[in-house]
């Protein structure tokens, strides 16, 4: 047990290791490795994904699985979106405000019903994915680009979840609900331009 989660910390930590550029305006030419590191580049991004899985892992199942997959599934229509030219007013605050909003369910331990979680989740990834879609590189497979970007995020949510399983104990609850207020105050920094 402890070799495996020796293993998830040490993953998370290479995903979580790049310089926050996800939303230069150069972008990263190529498909799927252009599409993977696009979130995982990007700070907004990271600590967004990891309070998706933090919340889930907090709120126990079928939250744990539920936040995690609605968060890729609707985050790819919102790249759809943004691959078609539609339009979506402004995306970067959206994605600073995900930060907050999802950072303060967990530092505030808030335990909404499932389906308004799924629904938080879901309203933040929209904005997430336009992004993502927007900034396609033009020499990239949007579909190899899609799978990437998805990919990524799903490890970044199992990165959360990790952390968030450590709410068995009282250490790991108090670890993961002060993670959730570190993560709300890099969202405001990310909405003021301080971060």
């Amino acid at each position: 047990m402890k070799k495996r989660s020796l293993i998830i910390f040490t993953l998370c930590l290479m995903l979580v290791q790049g310089v926050a550029f996800a939303h230069d305006e150069t972008g990263l030419a190529g498909g799927f490795i252009s599409g993977f590191l696009h979130p995982v580049l990007g700070w907004d991004h990271v600590v967004a994904m990891l309070a998706v899985g933090l919340w889930g892992a907090f709120l126990g199942n079928p939250a744990i699985w539920l936040l995690p997959v609605v968060f890729p599934l609707v985050m790819a229509f919102g790249g759809v979106l943004g691959v078609i030219g539609v339009p979506l007013p402004a995306v970067e605050t959206g994605i600073a405000a995900s930060a907050v909003v999802l950072g303060l369910m967990v530092a505030l331990a808030v335990r909404p019903q499932l389906w308004l979680a799924a629904l938080i989740v879901a309203v933040f990834a929209v904005f997430h994915g336009h992004a993502h879609g927007t900034e396609l590189p033009s020499a990239a497979s949007p579909l190899a680009y899609s799978i990437g970007f998805v990919l990524a995020t799903g490890l970044m949510h199992l990165c959360g979840i990790a952390l968030g399983l450590t709410v068995r104990w009282p250490a790991g609850r108090v670890a993961v609900r002060g993670g959730g207020a570190l993560i709300a105050l890099a969202g405001v920094g990310f909405l003021t331009g301080a971060v």
